[in-house]
């Protein structure tokens, strides 16, 4: 899974720069008022994340994400000017499958830490560093044929409000919020070597009461994510794999204002997973986004991802 977050997105959150006449100010303003804390408007996931294994597995993961932004978008119009946003993730996460009144459950935790950094014509907002808000979840497997290779799982997230956040601050890796995600994921065999994967999610999010340099409230429209992934098993230890993902909805509420800033974002992804022993998997994804309304368009994303079963 990526958190941006996706789980975490790099974001532009929290601030609001007093009134000057220099253009680089003037941008800062633009871009916060564009990217009001759209940094996770959904959770991502990787190709084969609703496979549903054996009761008794531990999964222990660590990831990393890079991304650089370089284009920023008002109304599905390019924004005149230098910029150059980038984020550097990582992603500490544990999985744990049991069985639950005879389903298999997968309680986990996610713990994201990073640095975003602003620069340019945008280098006002300065850079972060810190920890991302703890998420915790859990897969239910409503279907679980492994002999078909075919699931269905239900995922509910919780988003706790523990990351960095300091509303002085243009750049937070924390929210200072609460968020809850329903997600649904499904796999099944196209051919015996090619699986498709199709996840839907909604996420729901609490109000930020310390918004700014004011102190004032933020607040959310829910948000939906739709993502598709075909893979080709090129043997039984190695993959490759394509995916498609479109997101809407997340406008955001400011002081009472409505901002008119849904991303709208349609981005795209490849990679290869690979066990380089029985219990150690490695992953690689490259991705990109293909259409953004508002906001900072990413020309690239890559993931990296090692897996550990015990």
């Amino acid at each position: 899974m990526n958190t941006n977050t996706n789980t975490i997105k790099a974001k532009v959150c929290g601030y609001f720069s007093k009134k000057r006449k220099s253009r680089t100010v003037q941008l800062s303003t633009l871009v916060l008022s564009t990217m009001l804390c759209h940094s996770a408007l959904a959770v991502d996931v990787d190709a084969g994340d609703y496979t549903a294994l054996p009761a008794g597995t531990n999964l222990a993961l660590a990831y990393y994400q890079t991304a650089s932004r370089d284009e920023l978008f008002g109304n599905g119009n390019e924004v005149d000017g230098q910029f150059d946003f980038a984020s550097n993730v990582g992603i500490l996460r544990g999985v744990h499958f049991m069985e639950l009144g005879g389903y298999i459950v997968d309680p986990q935790f996610l713990l994201p830490f990073g640095s975003l950094e602003a620069d340019k014509d945008i280098a006002a907002l300065g850079e972060e560093n810190g920890t991302g808000d703890l998420i915790l979840a859990a897969t239910v497997w409503l279907i679980n044929k492994p002999e078909d290779n075919t699931y269905f799982g239900i995922t509910p997230y919780i988003y706790l409000p523990t990351g960095t956040y300091d509303n002085e601050k243009a750049l937070n890796l924390g929210e200072n919020r609460y968020k809850f995600v329903l997600q649904a994921g499904y796999i099944t065999s196209l051919t015996d070597d090619i699986s498709f994967d199709l996840v839907a999610d909604f996420m729901m999010y609490g109000e930020n009461d310390e918004f700014g340099a004011n102190k004032i409230s933020m607040k959310q429209e829910a948000s939906f994510q739709l993502q598709a992934f075909l893979r080709y098993n090129m043997n039984p230890t190695w993959d490759f794999r394509v995916g498609l993902s479109k997101s809407w909805g997340g406008e955001t509420e400011v002081d009472g204002v409505k901002m008119n800033d849904e991303p709208e974002v349609t981005k795209m992804s490849i990679g290869t997973t690979h066990f380089i022993t029985p219990s150690i998997q490695l992953a690689a994804t490259f991705g990109r986004d293909l259409a953004v309304e508002n906001g900072f368009s990413e020309d690239s994303r890559f993931n990296l991802r090692i897996l550990k079963v015990f």
